[in-house]
């Protein structure tokens, strides 16, 4: 095991993919230095195989399907997660729907890497999305690794995988330090990160995290199982039913809108497949509609918090001494 941050987790995942397998180029915006920290050194290690791209996210994602076509296994960076909406028909009509049309005979095997995808205090809207939804309810298989393990492993299964993989790495995980396995994760499985008996907590990204302290928090007046998601598409209904099944409540943490977004769809598929296990409504925890604000106020009130996570809990601990008296 070795101990990691997570930003530089995804470089050795980088790093170790590209030295086992002389087919994964890596191209984006000023990644010869490396400006994201993800390619560092990279250009230098492995010359001819990391390039700066033009500003034109359009075009080099439309270059990496094409490349990935001819045998090469692209990663593609972009800066800014919201750089994702002018490539998007790129990735979703185009490399998303190659291998489909082709009938098998094509394959375009691009990962694609958002480091630091979502809020930072102070960056307003164009640079606060966390778009992970967008490209799941496509079909392109999407990953949100909460943990350096996760980062490590993860990128590397990502890399590896014959389809179109998006990695979205939240900006709040990024300084994040913990032991890593070097090992090549499973896209589609989740993890469970605390056990508990009484209500089930469903996370994305940098909110697990703060379920944990959450859960570590309450856990003088409630027992709270904390599930990591990490894939969003496929995502792994099963662990989260087990969950389910044994506590009664499930509260999904997620930091998209609460219109459409991940949190609407587990609990609506909870209700409607597995309804008979609940002892209480299922919760969800969610930003709120609309574009981030540049006001910090603004943006702590829009963003799902610690605070938002615990005050749904305690709605639990409420309904429970209710039925009590």
């Amino acid at each position: 095991m070795s101990v990691m941050r997570y930003q530089q987790a995804l470089a050795a995942a980088v790093r170790d993919e590209m030295l086992s397998d002389n087919s994964v180029i890596y191209l984006g915006e000023d990644v010869e230095h490396s400006l994201r920290g993800v390619s560092a050194g990279l250009s230098k290690e492995l010359p001819g195989r990391v390039r700066d791209t033009p500003i034109s996210e359009a075009a080099f994602t439309g270059f990496a399907t094409g490349a990935a076509m001819a045998g090469a296994r692209p990663i593609v960076e972009y800066q800014i997660p919201t750089l994702l909406y002018v490539a998007f028909d790129q990735i979703v009509n185009q490399a998303q729907k190659i291998r489909m049309m082709t009938g098998g005979q094509a394959r375009v095997p691009v990962t694609y890497i958002f480091p630091g995808s979502g809020a930072r205090l102070g960056l307003a809207g164009q640079h606060s999305d966390h778009p992970y939804v967008l490209l799941a309810h496509m079909g392109v298989k999407t990953l949100v690794p909460a943990t350096p393990e996760d980062a490590y492993s993860l990128m590397r299964a990502a890399i590896q995988d014959d389809d179109p993989v998006a990695v979205f790495a939240p900006a709040a995980c990024l300084h994040r330090k913990g032991e890593v396995s070097l090992s090549v994760g499973t896209i589609g499985k989740a993890v469970v990160e605390r056990k508990g008996s009484e209500v089930t907590v469903v996370a994305v990204g940098h909110l697990v995290h703060e379920a944990l302290r959450v859960a570590e928090e309450l856990s003088d007046r409630l027992d709270v199982e904390v599930i990591n998601v990490r894939s969003i598409f496929p995502f792994d209904w099963q662990t989260v039913r087990s969950s389910v099944k044994k506590t009664g409540r499930l509260v999904v943490v997620d930091d998209t809108s609460r219109m459409l977004g991940l949190a609407s769809e587990v609990v609506a598929t909870a209700a409607e497949e597995y309804s008979d296990l609940f002892r209480d409504p299922p919760l969800r925890v969610t930003r709120a509609e609309g574009a981030v604000p540049f006001s910090v106020d603004l943006e702590k009130a829009i963003v799902p918090s610690a605070i938002d996570i615990r005050s749904a809990l305690e709605r639990y601990i409420d309904s429970s001494l209710d039925r009590k008296e």
